[in-house]
């Protein structure tokens, strides 16, 4: 095999390569390389080619790094700008030669000149983004529930709350989940925004050539009052014992809500389906009420637990300021960051009524790297856990579990999506 030329090209695209661009990102996820005219015509309508990179050796494409704006909701419901990164691949045949590095710093040096407060991922290997900057800010977990089990009266029909489950189809749900997801987002730490090819997608109005569709159910919760507050979408299987007994499975696309009464109405909905034996959650938030909501947890037993979005901060001062805080105190920490973006010596002063986040020459307290800032940025990991870990060092005893009264939440951050 012919040795690739060093120092590969690595830049923006052009409209005319965004076709060798797409058969390397499908190389790259070990997806069939060949491209379709759907295919260029679908991705030529939402990426934007300023950032959207690639590496190229001889002409041909042979890496790939894509971000999009996003808003991410820190503590609190305040959103911040973030760059959002995905569609990141290097061909096998030129592994190790530094190009996602290259990829990787160019776009992270983009998003800190606009004025992005963090970049977020979706990891598909873990070992992978902490040399960024990037650390795991929160986790999902999928449950897989034993309908015989839950204890619920097979049969249930309607929401003990006085509110109603409607069926609704794709356009009803393109005209309903927009501002729902909106109410979700507003109060959800982790959440992201949702644009409207998102709705296309996920409701099959676009379809696509790599993502074979399968027209899911979907069910709407409305309020006594008629507000909708919760949306579920699912598809089931058709599985029939030899004894002539169903045992289908429903597994969950997607399920939102804005209050407890739409989630345990939604579930209770899922369970009570006649044939169905099994749920599956999808992506859940690690502390969701789901298991509680049934009248024996035990029959959602969890079937995945990972880590799910990673946060890479850009701005300390931001970031720190953005979020609100259950506690009251103060913390002087240094932060490590070997890309020059973000590091430094910070005091947060914090309490109930906000934040003030500031350089200074004091002496830090604490001492940790950026990926692991924004580990705990979002409230879900513990600075006591990461001291014993080695991967924050005190240097004065007890400033973890100061930090750790400021920073971590009542309940755990989530973010329902995929990008």
């Amino acid at each position: 095999m012919t040795r690739p030329e060093p120092d590969l090209p690595v830049r923006p695209l052009t409209t005319p390569e965004i076709p060798d661009w797409i058969r390397a990102l499908n190389t790259g996820f070990l997806r069939t390389p060949t491209v379709s005219d759907a295919e260029i015509t679908d991705r030529s309508t939402y990426i934007d080619p300023s950032r959207t990179l690639g590496a190229f050796d001889k002409g041909r494409c042979v890496a790939t790094f894509r971000s999009f704006p996003q808003e991410l909701t820190a503590v609190g419901g305040t959103p911040v700008p973030a760059d959002a990164i995905t569609s990141v691949t290097v061909t096998s045949t030129h592994r190790r030669r530094g190009l996602l590095t290259r990829m990787m710093t160019q776009d992270l040096a983009a998003a800190k000149d606009r004025g992005d407060v963090v970049a977020t991922l979706i990891a598909a290997e873990y070992r992978i983004y902490g040399r960024y900057g990037f650390g795991p800010a929160t986790s999902a977990t999928q449950w897989e529930i034993d309908v015989q089990r839950t204890g619920l009266d097979p049969r249930w029909s309607a929401p003990e709350s006085g509110g109603r489950i409607d069926l609704v189809d794709g356009e009803d749900v393109r005209r309903l989940g927009p501002d729902l997801h909106e109410r979700l987002r507003r109060t959800q730490p982790g959440a992201i925004t949702r644009d409207d090819r998102w709705w296309q997608v996920t409701t099959g109005a676009l379809s696509l050539d790599r993502a074979p569709w399968t027209e899911p159910f979907h069910a709407v919760y409305r309020a006594p009052g008629g507000e909708v507050e919760g949306l579920a979408a699912y598809v089931c299987d058709d599985t029939w014992t030899d004894a002539k007994q169903p045992l289908d499975t429903a597994t969950v696309k997607s399920l939102i809500a804005t209050t407890p009464a739409a989630e345990r109405a939604l579930w209770h909905h899922l369970c009570s389906i006649d044939w169905v034996a099994k749920v599956k959650s999808g992506w859940r938030a690690p502390d969701d009420l789901l298991p509680l909501l049934l009248p024996d947890p035990r029959a959602a037993t969890i079937t995945t637990q990972a880590d799910w979005l990673w946060v890479r901060i850009l701005d300390v001062v931001r970031a720190m300021e953005a979020r609100s805080y259950e506690g009251e105190g103060t913390v002087v920490f240094e932060v490590a960051d070997g890309a020059g973006l973000a590091g430094g010596r910070y005091r947060l002063v914090a309490s109930a009524q906000g934040a003030s986040c500031t350089p200074t020459a004091e002496s830090a307290e604490l001492t940790l790297d950026v990926g692991e800032l924004g580990a705990l940025w979002l409230g879900d990991e513990s600075a006591v856990r990461l001291a014993a870990l080695g991967r924050v060092r005190e240097e004065r005893a007890g400033a973890a579990r100061v930090a750790d009264a400021l920073l971590r939440t009542s309940r755990r951050p989530w973010c329902p999506d995929i990008f």
